[in-house]
Order: C-alpha cells, then structure tokens, then sequence
C-alpha cells in the first residue's frame, strides 16, 4: 500500500543545487564569491546531506589513492589554493608527480577546508529533487518538490547529481541460473573494505578503466587471482583524454564547431572508452609477470553460467573462464534517457537531442527554461572533460555568471 508524500508550504530560494559533490561545491564558491549575500539564499540537497560524502565513498571503496586531476583543478575560486593549502600543510609530498596530482586524503582536506571558508557546511539538506514542474505562464518559472514532500519555486535549478545509471552487458540479463548476490557485482555496490574471503578466490573483473583497475589491484592485495577482460587492448595514459582538453588547444577550435554532432563525436573521440594511468598500468604489469594477474584483452562475454559453486564465463573468442566472482566495471550510461528528472523536462519542454545528449544554451541552461546542467551530459558545450573537475569549474564560472547578469 502506497502513501503519499505530506506536502509542505512553497519555500523561495535565488538558486537549488541538486547534488553535493565537487562540482556543486565549485559552484556554490563561484556563486558567493560574486555575491556572499546569496548565502542565504542559497540551497543545496543531497540524499547524504553532507559535502563530498558520496565522493569520498567512492574513492574509500575503490581504494583509491590519488586522482587523475592536477592541482588547479578543485573547487576553490582560486587555481593555486589546493597547492598553497598543501605547503601551508607541509604536504607537498601529496601532490604526485609533474602535474601535481593530489592525493585522495589531502584533497578531501582540502575541500573540507573549503566548504568552512565558505561557510557552507550548513548548507547541505538531506533529501533529492523528486520532480520538476514548469511554470504554466512563463517557462523559465520553476517549481520542485523534494523527496521529503517539501516544495521549492528557486529562480535556478542546477542539476548535478553526478553518475546515470550503470551499464549492464546485455549477457547478464541472460544468466539463468541462481546465483548469491556477493557472486556478482557492478563496481557501483562494490567496496573493498567490505569484500571478505577473497584470499585465493579467483575474480574475473570485465573492464578496462580506471575503476577495473583499482578494484583488480584491491582484490590482489586481497590474495586473490585475478583476470581482467577488456573488450579491447588495455590503454594508459595519464588522463581521462588529451592535455589539449584542458585548455584553448583543443577547446578553441571545439567551440568554433557549430555542428553538434561533430562535437559529439569529437567528444567520444577524445575519451575514447576509457584508459589507466601509466603507474597503475605498471603495477598490474608486475602482478601480471609475477603470475597473480591474467589480461585477457580483445576479449568478449558470450554467456555466463552459475554452477557447482562457481562462475563459468565463455567468450566469442571461444575462451573459457572459470571464477568465483564476477565484478563489472562497466560503467555508467549517460544520456537523457537514463536521468529520471531529464525525462521529466524532456516531457515538458522537448529540445534537441544528439545520441541522447541535450543541445544546452551556452551557460548550461536546458533551452527555454531556468534549470542548468553539471557533469558529463554538458559535453556537448564544454568538451571531453566535462565531467572532471576541469569540466565542473568551467561549467560553474558559465552558471555563475549568467545567474549574477540576471
């Protein structure tokens, strides 16, 4: 028996952020650096009810120990305040490499220390945007209804609430057979810490990421025998795409495009399906030569089958696999489609699509209304790195702007 959500009086706000991670919080300093009087106008939700929780669960889960960013990219206004936080810290040692990648503990400090700066910690309301209405009048008029039934009419509606919903091959739709849930997993409900008894198990990751790599090199330190799948050659490079991403390079000419889907098509170009680091490439060559690690590249799942107490996993190319676990890195869809609150505008105020990415206006905007995207579903206006935390500071200077001109 389904109850209904008590509904609350409507409550006005200058500007609803939907979502507490990096990129919300690079807005939200954006925004009060141009105008700290907006604190109080100010509202973020998030289901944690907390900055940075669900980013810091991740990199937890993962054990991951530094990110693929360099250190001018944060959510701080200032470029250089993640490195001056680190000499006034005397931990410069955190900072990896030429491009100063931060350690995960020192930029969760860092961000900390931000969210206090900025006077934000109180901010953060534990609950989600449940749905979006559209005012009848004028359209840019918004009006949003949280999950806990309270009602919102905010001049703005920022969406960034990260990650669509995880890719599942089609093949495990497939599996017939019976199977504990620990015996399978996507990397989404997947954290290490929490992975017990994998001491000479045998897990075979499908992925060739970042993600599968964390999670190969985690149940190796485990004790377990791994073989990573990848559907193609595993690739490393030190960021998610080129350096040229990150600047006027290559961005120059990507906004001079006006054919959206060439755009499109140059951002899936740039990413390229995903890749590893250089160092993390190295560490599972060694575990490889030491014969604790399997790389089956050029590789794709067939079927899998659960019996006797274990996976067996046949590929097209005829190979066969035996595992105790199964764990997919596989990722995440991204697209309109598979964003219940997208679908919701979408309904409401059709726009142009390509392969399932919206057409924005030049500030982030969904044409014709008052509610911006975040995250990697702007790629179309800011390019490959939309969803990293290049992306977000771009994506908050473009938002800030057009809400202060307002």
């Amino acid at each position: 028996m389904s109850t209904s959500i008590p509904r609350r009086g409507l409550a006005m706000a200058e500007l609803l952020i939907a979502g507490a991670g990096p990129q919300a919080l690079a807005l939200s300093c954006q925004l009060l650096q141009k105008r700290p009087q907006w604190r109080r106008h100010l509202r973020v939700v998030d289901p944690t009810g907390a900055w940075m929780v669900r980013w810091q669960r991740q990199m937890q889960a993962y054990e991951i120990p530094w990110l693929r960013s360099p250190s001018p990219h944060h959510p701080h206004p200032n470029p250089h305040a993640l490195r001056r936080y680190a000499q006034d810290q005397q931990r410069m040692r955190e900072l990896e490499g030429p491009y100063g990648l931060p350690h995960t503990g020192l930029f969760a400090d860092f961000c900390r220390g931000v969210v206090q700066e900025f006077q934000l910690a109180e901010r953060v309301q534990a609950a989600s945007v449940a749905q979006i209405q559209l005012g009848p009048a004028r359209p840019a008029s918004l009006q949003v209804t949280l999950s806990d039934g309270a009602l919102i009419q905010p001049r703005r509606l920022v969406l960034a609430t990260g990650m669509g919903e995880p890719v599942l091959p089609s093949w495990v739709t497939r599996i017939a057979s019976p199977y504990p849930a620990e015996a399978l997993q996507h990397s989404q409900t997947l954290d290490l810490a929490t992975c017990h008894g994998l001491l000479a198990q045998h897990i075979l990751i499908v992925g060739a990421g970042l993600t599968s790599a964390h999670l190969a090199l985690g149940a190796l330190r485990r004790g377990a025998q791994v073989t990573m799948l990848c559907r193609r050659t595993l690739r490393s490079r030190p960021f998610d795409a080129d350096p040229g991403w990150l600047g006027p390079k290559y961005l120059k000419a990507f906004h001079a495009e006006a054919c959206w889907r060439r755009r499109h098509r140059q951002v899936v170009a740039a990413r390229d399906g995903g890749s590893i680091t250089p160092l993390l490439a190295a560490q599972l060559d060694q575990m490889r030569r030491r014969g604790r690690l399997q790389l089956h590249e050029q590789g794709q799942v067939q079927s899998a089958c659960w019996q006797v107490g274990g996976w067996q996993v046949d590929c097209l190319d005829g190979c066969r696999h035996r595992a105790d676990r199964l764990w997919l890195a596989t990722g995440h869809r991204q697209g309109v489609s598979q964003h219940p609150l997208l679908r919701q505008l979408l309904d409401q105020k059709p726009i142009e699509l390509i392969n399932d990415f919206p057409v924005l206006t030049s500030d982030l905007r969904w044409p014709g209304t008052n509610v911006h995207l975040m995250g990697g579903l702007s790629a179309l206006q800011l390019g490959p790195a939309a969803r990293n935390l290049f992306g977000g500071l771009e994506a908050a200077k473009r938002i800030a702007r057009a809400a202060v001109k307002a």
